[in-house]
């Protein structure tokens, strides 16, 4: 795209993360054209063998350590996958969510027996993860979920649903935030693994019906007495929940912030590019000095907000990236995307509202951008605390 011409940082220009971008942009190209990703959005979800040829070609568990059967990378080749998604349009493919937030639960808080036992099948996509926050009173204030986990035995007995669940209807291994101790508040809390192929009392709802991100299989699920294995608490002991979630949290936000940033750039090369052809009152839409302001604001914005995620991005890789500052790009860059975009629809006038025009997908699809991982308002609160 090269809308901003910047020079990355000194570690995400490393010569190796500039050859796996270029490498993953070749499968996106080969393996995801338009007229597949389409049919996703019709069908309501990515299909399965899709993510057999992502784990094939070394997209699946990037950052994940090769004795557990991953890449053996680091944060970067995620940053990577992020955006060249983003680049080439492949819209609501869950992989990143299965990547850089379920497998680094498991990585860093599951015990040695449940890394052997779930990771490799993850990296080969045997396993499909998803995280089951969300309930239909409880959205970013995850002190207040009722799904409860009782030990009976050498069991947790689970009840209780769920909703908004990314992954929801293609997802076979799924961390359920629950209540193993509901008089305990947030002390009270705990994830527990769900494996959902021999899990009698398991259901899954309906493919939610969404404003946007059609190809990105969102669902109820349900849980009645499903009997889980006390060995499927994630980590050593009960009542972890809440803290094992907000010390992942600012890296799910932080990934929100990177999707955002390449969906503004991909919105805007693909807005100059149809400015620079289409006309109207006998010049080109890009003659009128109206069309060169918007789209000179929304560049300067843009690599602002380049620069901005970027940082995050090597804070984060020096493990100095803090709450505020990933609650800040969340709130900061999906705003941003929605502006943007709006704009950008904006100059291509009636072509803009047409679904079969990319800019109207993005429209849609950027809207609930500043709804997960926590509203934007909740990132305002969180930021607020530090002041």
């Amino acid at each position: 795209m090269g809308v901003l011409n910047l020079d990355r940082t000194p570690s995400l220009a490393d010569e190796e993360i500039v050859l796996f971008n270029d490498s993953v942009g070749r499968f996106f190209d080969d393996k995801a054209p338009e007229s597949r990703v389409a049919k996703w959005r019709e069908a309501g979800v990515v299909e399965r063998a899709f993510w057999t040829e992502s784990a094939q070609a070394g997209l699946s568990c990037l950052s994940i350590p090769e004795e557990y059967g991953g890449l053996g990378g680091d944060y970067r080749h995620e940053v990577i996958l992020m955006e060249q998604m983003g680049a080439k349009g492949v819209d609501g493919f869950g992989l990143s969510l299965h990547n850089a937030i379920v497998a680094h639960y498991v990585l860093k808080y599951g015990t040695e027996d449940q890394k052997q036992r779930w990771l490799p099948k993850m990296a080969t996509c045997e396993l499909i993860s998803a995280i089951a926050m969300t309930e239909p009173g409880a959205g970013s204030d995850l002190q207040g979920i009722k799904t409860t986990a009782r030990l009976d035995g050498d069991a947790y007995v689970l009840n209780g649903s769920k909703t908004f669940i990314t992954n929801g209807q293609t997802a076979n291994l799924i961390v359920v935030v629950c209540k193993t101790d509901p008089s305990q508040g947030a002390r009270g809390t705990s994830l527990l693994v769900v494996e959902t192929d021999n899990a009698p009392g398991f259901e899954r709802g309906r493919n939610l019906d969404k404003l946007g991100m059609e190809a990105a299989d969102t669902s109820e699920l349900f849980f009645n007495d499903v009997r889980v294995p006390a060995a499927n608490l994630l980590g050593e002991s009960e009542g972890q929940g809440f803290f094992q979630l907000m010390g992942q949290l600012p890296q799910e936000r932080l990934n929100i912030a990177i999707q955002g940033i390449a969906t503004i750039e991909r919105a805007l090369a693909l807005t100059i590019d149809y400015v620079k052809q289409r006309g109207a009152f006998g010049k080109k839409i890009i003659d009128f000095q109206n069309t060169q302001f918007v789209l000179a604001e929304c560049k300067t914005e843009a690599t602002i907000a380049r620069v901005f995620v970027d940082h995050c991005i090597e804070q984060h890789l020096l493990e100095k990236l803090d709450a505020a500052t990933a609650s800040m790009a969340k709130y900061w860059v999906t705003d941003l995307e929605n502006k943007i975009i709006d704009r950008c629809l904006q100059l291509y006038g009636g072509f803009g509202y047409m679904s079969e025009y990319p800019i109207a997908r993005m429209y849609r699809d950027s809207r609930v951008q500043r709804i997960y991982g926590g509203t934007n308002e909740v990132m305002k609160v969180l930021i607020a605390r530090t002041l």
